[in-house]
């Protein structure tokens, strides 16, 4: 298992699928690296020489902003927008969608599960405040 930028990477992963674990780089970025340093997308990260692997941590530190950071740049941002007061900030708060979506229907995955709210008949509500009224007497 190589290890690259503190992730821990399986040898028999093509080096080209192997940097697309490393948060913030994608399948582009990945090319990309792989074409400047002239290293084939297919080769395993088991054959790669520590040479390579250098190599490569090196471009990805230089040009690419990955894991730890992108991850405190991202919160860091949320946090402005929340102390400024703007609407996409409030949305962040509220943990609603933020880019415009419609919450009327949908926005399950931001919203949670469902809560039912309605009315009660008149049997059950009062099954319900019956209920209520005997537990804190035993």
């Amino acid at each position: 298992m190589a290890r690259l930028l503190g992730v821990m990477i399986p040898d028999d992963k093509r080096i080209e699928y192997a940097l697309t674990l490393l948060y913030g780089i994608g399948w582009t970025s990945a090319r990309k690296v792989l074409d400047q340093l002239v290293i084939d997308r297919s080769t395993k990260i088991g054959k790669l020489t520590e040479d390579q692997i250098k190599k490569i941590i090196m471009v990805i530190e230089k040009n690419y902003k990955v894991e730890g950071d992108l991850r405190e740049e991202l919160s860091e941002n949320v946090k402005r927008l929340r102390e400024i007061g703007s609407y996409r900030g409030l949305r962040h708060i509220r943990n609603l969608p933020v880019h415009g979506q419609r919450t009327r229907s949908n926005a399950r995955t931001k919203r949670g599960k469902r809560k039912t709210v309605g009315a009660l008949k008149k049997e059950v509500w009062a099954k319900l405040e019956q209920g209520k009224t005997a537990a804190p007497k035993e």
